[in-house]
């Protein structure tokens, strides 16, 4: 009996989840415990769900849909996650979410004006 299931890695968390073929990143990410935003519900609609993808990672071809949407971002190895299904092994790297960057930042600035203050 073959493998049923494919591998999908997520970046930078690491996060690794097992899969059956057809499933599409989107889905996968969900599984693994891995946010990735979305507003339309996986119509290809919102452009949210943008991850970059490996060049050696076995997914389905680009639909015209997808295409549309992403314009000139296919030349950088990026597919909207909600229509790329898995069929083999995918490294996704998945953008971090701008609220969760700006909250980051801020409390970063926060520890070195602490730290300032101290001497």
């Amino acid at each position: 009996m073959g493998n049923t299931h494919v591998e999908v890695t997520f970046r930078p968390s690491g996060r690794t989840v097992k899969v059956k073929p057809g499933t599409t990143l989107l889905a996968a990410a969900r599984r693994a415990g891995v946010s990735i935003r979305t507003r339309c519900g996986g119509n290809a609609a919102c452009l949210m769900c943008k991850v970059k993808v490996q060049p050696d990672g076995a997914l389905s071809p680009i639909s015209d849909k997808e295409q549309l949407k992403l314009a000139g971002l296919t030349d950088e190895r990026m597919r909207l996650s909600c229509q790329a299904k898995v069929y083999g092994r995918v490294e996704a790297e998945v953008p971090p979410d701008p609220l969760q960057e700006v909250v980051r930042r801020r409390l970063l600035q926060q520890a070195e004006e602490e730290n300032d203050t101290l001497w």
